[in-house]
């Protein structure tokens, strides 16, 4: 492999993204509504307990499972609200940033080249199909960690703070996050690579790439329903096997991708 190669490839397709307004925009919004405007409503969530209209508040932490309950158990039902919805509720979303942030990048990086008429360039360039396939997928990945790890980071901060009226304390992160950061965000950050290479193998255009590959977001979209309806409820264990299965996935799917990743298929759809 040669490094310096596969470097220049991911330079490259970094550079490009900045002048994307396609790509750009949905990675600037998505995470200021989910690390930002969302802790910031659920902080807010205590004071409409009382107001008319509430009752679905009050509804969701009665229906939680008897293992909830107990997690909840010891605090007022503003702090239990606050910690239901930080903690649980919206892990399952936090998930949304890495996978969206590889998704959107490898359609770009590889369906959005193809549209510009800019990939018969790179196709020429004295790099082995491998090098070429690896740099254009850490150009997906390494920023899907930065903006998993960042967001975490972020997140944490702006929970407690907006919580800390209710909680009075430092209540994130928990073990469960950690593992959910740590090794679930890159495991789903890898799915959506595997996914989006595939898909964009066999379509021309930046938006059906990322349209057909965003089917992947569905399983996230089940574990958020599921904890709403009181049927999953995560755990460290519980996490760290669907990290296990993620990436199981996204091996099986960067093993297809790589082996019907052709330079000659490729120059044949430019």
């Amino acid at each position: 492999m040669n490094a310096r190669a596969i470097r220049a490839i991911v330079v490259k397709d970094l550079s490009v993204l900045r002048h994307s307004k396609a790509v750009l925009i949905p990675l600037i919004v998505v995470p200021l509504v989910m690390l930002l405007i969302l802790p910031a409503l659920a902080a807010l969530a205590p004071s409409l307990m009382n107001l008319p209209g509430a009752s679905d508040l009050h509804a969701l932490l009665e229906g939680m499972p008897d293992v909830m309950q107990a997690r909840l158990a010891g605090l007022d039902d503003d702090q239990r609200i606050v910690v239901l919805m930080l903690t649980y509720l919206f892990a399952p979303m936090y998930l949304i940033l890495p996978l969206m942030v590889a998704s959107v990048i490898a359609a770009d990086t590889f369906a959005g080249e193809r549209e510009r008429r800019t990939l018969e360039a790179l196709i020429y360039t004295p790099t082995t199909d491998a090098e070429l396939l690896l740099g254009k997928l850490l150009a997906g990945f390494l920023p899907a960690l930065a903006v998993a790890w960042g967001g975490f980071v972020v997140y944490a901060v702006v929970a407690n703070l907006a919580a800390w009226p209710t909680m009075g304390r430092v209540f994130f992160p928990t073990g469960m996050w950690f593992v959910l950061a740590l090794w679930v965000a890159p495991a789903v950050a890898a799915v959506g690579l595997g996914a989006t290479v595939i898909v964009s193998s066999k379509v021309s255009t930046f938006q059906e790439a990322y349209q057909i590959g965003g089917v992947v977001v569905l399983p996230i979209v089940l574990l958020v329903v599921g904890q709403a309806a009181g049927v999953v409820v995560l755990s460290t264990v519980f996490v760290a096997v669907l990290g296990a299965v993620f990436w199981a996935i996204a091996a099986v799917l960067l093993t297809y991708g790589a082996r019907t990743f052709r330079r000659g298929e490729l120059m044949a759809r430019v």
